[in-house]
């Protein structure tokens, strides 16, 4: 029997943090990795610009790679390019939005800390999720400019800028925050250094093994325990940029590194 396929699309290597959950979670299920790196970020660019040609881009790789599924793994292109996507694909499509709904009901001192980016917490729909799951809670915004490059480059190789991060965080030590919620799939992948930074923050919460789980019951696939191991999960990793550099060794330690890595991606000039 085929396997089931899922396409995972970010604007850069933040939607790796999915990828690795869903590689974990569902162990059985083929990926396609799709970055659109070269206009990384999406927060810079204007909506309509992003919905224009994200959705091109999906649609166009589909094309090429046909999947069961996709998973949009980038919270500014979730706020924006979901309901178009799903107006022009017959495919299950699920987004990324902040857990602030898990991170209140966690909370024992009802201060949460929201850590995304600019663009993010300036969105209504972060708003109305606040008003929705976390009323009674005080809310701390945190959108840093630089992160989520240094994040990119510190995949390549770089040094994280531990000093600036150290700073930068400082409003949910004053804030005395319990729980943090990474409201970026780009800052999974540095949890380590964040948690040494906030040694104090009791809960850490992110979309990653939500967004698994969600697949596993869209494509009604077993529980881990019950499937079987796909030796070479990783069908490509698109770029429509340059192949980051170290990017394929970073995947390695996800088990995403079998398949070819595709540099310029641009299928009919998307």
């Amino acid at each position: 029997m085929k396997p089931s396929r899922v396409l995972v699309f970010d604007s850069g290597l933040g939607g790796l943090s999915v990828a690795g959950c869903i590689r974990r979670t569902l162990p059985a299920l083929e990926l396609v990795y799709l970055a659109d790196n070269a206009r990384f970020p999406y927060g810079d660019q204007a909506e309509e610009t992003v919905v224009e040609h994200s959705v091109k881009l999906m649609e166009r790789t589909l094309a090429v790679y046909p999947a069961d599924m996709v998973v949009v793994a980038c919270n500014t292109a979730s706020t924006v390019v979901l309901p178009e996507l799903r107006q022009r694909i017959a495919l299950p499509v699920v987004g990324v939005v902040p857990a602030i709904k898990p991170a209140a009901q966690l909370s024992d001192n009802r201060c949460l800390g929201l850590l995304a980016t600019p663009a993010t917490i300036r969105r209504p729909y972060l708003d109305q999720l606040v008003a929705d799951y976390a009323a009674d809670c005080q809310l701390t915004r945190i959108g840093h400019p630089q992160l989520v490059r240094w994040i990119e480059q510190w995949v390549g190789g770089a040094e994280l800028p531990l000093a600036q991060l150290d700073q930068a965080l400082a409003p949910f030590r004053n804030a005395e925050v319990d729980t943090v919620v990474l409201g970026c799939t780009h800052y999974p992948l540095i949890s380590e250094a964040l948690r040494s930074l906030l040694p104090t923050v009791r809960y850490w919460v992110d979309s990653g093994d939500a967004i698994a789980r969600r697949v596993a019951y869209l494509l009604d696939m077993a529980p881990t325990a019950e499937q079987s191991v796909l030796a070479q999960p990783l069908v490509a990793a698109l770029f429509t940029g340059a192949v980051p550099t170290g990017v394929e060794c970073f995947m390695a330690g996800l088990d995403l590194a079998d398949g070819p890595f595709v540099a310029d991606w641009q299928p009919e000039s998307a």
